[in-house]
């Protein structure tokens, strides 16, 4: 428990998970049982989108890894678009604000889109495939040591009945 003096925990949450409109196809991942979640553990949400801080538009073409998360990290690797455009430099530029922001609000954890080519925590696109393994933004946050878990999105508190 927090006291009133204590600042409430700040937890890094890809923005489209809170329901914003920044997939790639220009849709939503909202999660209600997230939020619902988030706040009965008194967490504060600091949204973000790793894709438009690195400075691609929504909607934007889908894009995969060409190597693992960490390979691309050490140079090893790109991000391309279903049109083979190279978009890693935006795609690093986002992942490291996406820490920046972690650092300077004092985040340690973060709640990110599955299967996302930045945000995915246990799966993420590999030529065009679903593999194991995280996205670039997860990958620079673990590094850091800040944890992330995984959140499918799209739950209604329904779904949690």
């Amino acid at each position: 428990m927090n006291d009133e003096h204590e600042r409430p925990e700040r937890v890094l949450v890809s923005a489209c998970l809170l329901g914003r409109s920044c997939r790639y196809d220009g849709k939503d991942n909202g999660d209600q049982v997230l939020g619902a979640e988030l706040e009965a553990q008194g967490l504060v949400a600091v949204p973000f989108c790793p894709e438009e801080h690195g400075g691609l538009g929504t909607p934007r073409p889908p894009a995969w890894l060409t190597a693992s998360a960490e390979a691309v990290l050490d140079g090893e690797g790109q991000l391309v678009t279903d049109a083979g455009r190279d978009v890693t430099a935006q795609f690093r530029a986002g992942a490291e604000g996406a820490l920046e922001v972690c650092q300077r609000e004092g985040v340690r954890r973060a709640f990110l889109k599955e299967r996302s080519p930045s945000c995915g925590c246990a799966q993420t696109h590999v030529d065009d495939r679903v593999v194991q393994g995280p996205g670039l933004t997860t990958a620079l946050l673990l590094r850091a040591g800040i944890e992330c878990r995984g959140v499918e999105g799209r739950r209604s508190r329904d779904d949690a009945d």
